[in-house]
């Protein structure tokens, strides 16, 4: 397996924790070795999460720099714009069109920058947009949105979608699997 490195970057509440823990189990499902690192930050108050997810041959390190990551896994506009100069130039670029204001926008301190996409556009030639609120919606959970983003990622990888389908079987709270993976396909199948 080529090594791949997956940069997930969100606001608190997102599920990017969640998130690590389903590409983990799909690396260890693949024989990959896999290393996932998880940093909080301000996650209780809307602030920005991060996670790394490491995965190949031989992994010694999660920790992603700068320019490293293969992929940029964005639950929110800013948060893409915030983490960009750790992607690698040719890195896939997942984005969700969500805006989540972060505290000094809501208090009227700051404004959120306008054109996001565009910009990232600009000096990245593979960016994906994805309305993954819309789709989580139509699934019945707005806290969907993380599964509809790993199932446009999964398309990417060349993973068997089984094996995707599976990790989230094993990962998620057993009430909540049948939502998950209808919103895992709504990704996949964008």
């Amino acid at each position: 397996m080529r090594d791949t490195s997956i940069m997930i970057v969100g606001v608190g509440g997102q599920g990017t924790l969640l998130t690590s823990r389903i590409l983990g189990n799909v690396g260890i499902s693949t024989g990959a070795d896999v290393k996932v690192s998880e940093v909080h930050g301000m996650s209780q108050r809307g602030g920005s999460v991060v996670t790394y997810v490491k995965m190949g041959e031989k992994v010694s390190s999660p920790v992603i720099e700068k320019g490293e990551a293969d992929i940029l896994l964005c639950f929110e506009e800013l948060e893409a714009l915030r983490w960009i100069d750790y992607a690698k130039k040719d890195a896939s670029i997942i984005i969700n069109t969500q805006r989540i204001d972060p505290m000094p926008v809501i208090t009227g301190k700051a404004k959120y920058p306008e054109n996001i996409i565009e910009k990232i556009s600009a000096d990245y030639m593979n960016v994906v947009t994805v309305p993954a609120l819309e789709l989580a919606e139509a699934c019945g959970s707005i806290k969907a949105v993380n599964v509809v983003m790993i199932g446009v990622l999964a398309r990417r990888t060349g993973i068997p979608e089984e094996t995707w389908i599976e990790s989230i079987r094993k990962t998620v709270k057993p009430q909540f699997v049948d939502m998950n993976i209808e919103a895992f396909k709504k990704g996949y199948n964008l």
